[in-house]
């Protein structure tokens, strides 16, 4: 059992099962303003911006950048329109008693600073030990590739990744590590180039286990020993 989960969460999970996979559902998406702007409005917003940093809108080469700005956005905050526990929902149980971690390393992700609204570009690692079920792989990159198109900061990210699968899955345990490099302080601010931030977030026996964490942090490559635990 986790001991990071809160009291009660995987056992009223496992008890209430269609009802409480809804509250899971609920607490994992993002809450949405119950009016969005209209397209028109969107461009009209880039139009100011560009206004605003001393350029004339109506000039030929930005004329229709207010469009394409849009449509880059729509591409970029994609994972506000979708719900990452769809993609968990559907696995597998004929796994011949399979028990030991399943691991998917290396997840290039882009994402953008919610401070900043510039790139955040780096790689997740996932894994998880399964409880007599599995999900396809590429249901963990898909989960790491929702919270990433959306406003975030590094740490929350790694947590959300965290926390749904394991909510989801139920599984023994859960690790997640993401290394990233941070735009807002790479090309503005402290201008920091190559700088790598590190966060993990360690569930059930990930956590409670040395050596379970230490053969996951092995095969991604320890980037424990540049300060992630």
């Amino acid at each position: 059992m986790s001991a990071s989960r809160l009291p009660g969460k995987e056992s009223s999970a496992a008890k209430d099962g269609p009802a409480a996979k809804d509250n899971v559902v609920r607490g994992l998406l993002p809450v949405r303003r119950s009016e969005q702007p209209s397209r028109a409005e969107a461009e009209a917003a880039v139009r100011t911006l560009i206004r605003w940093a001393g350029d004339d809108p109506d000039r030929e080469g930005v004329l229709g950048t207010p469009e394409r700005v849009v449509r880059s956005y729509e591409e970029f905050f994609a994972g506000y329109q979708e719900d990452p526990v769809e993609y968990l929902s559907r696995t597998f149980e004929e796994i011949e008693g399979y028990d030991e971690m399943v691991v998917l390393k290396d997840i290039r992700f882009e994402s953008h600073c919610e401070h900043h609204m510039v790139p955040i570009i780096g790689k997740a690692h996932v894994a998880y030990l399964p409880r007599q079920r599995v999900v396809g792989i590429s249901k963990l990159a898909r989960v790491v590739e929702v919270y990433a198109r959306r406003l975030q900061i590094q740490e929350k990210m790694t947590a959300q990744i965290a926390n749904t699968i394991d909510q989801v899955l139920l599984p023994e345990g859960v690790a997640v590590v993401i290394e990233a490099s941070h735009q807002c302080m790479t090309t503005r601010g402290v201008h920091k180039p190559g700088v790598v931030m590190v966060t993990s977030r360690m569930l059930g026996a990930f956590r409670t286990s040395d050596s379970t964490r230490r053969e996951f942090l092995s095969v991604i490559g320890s980037p424990v020993n540049r300060g992630a635990e």
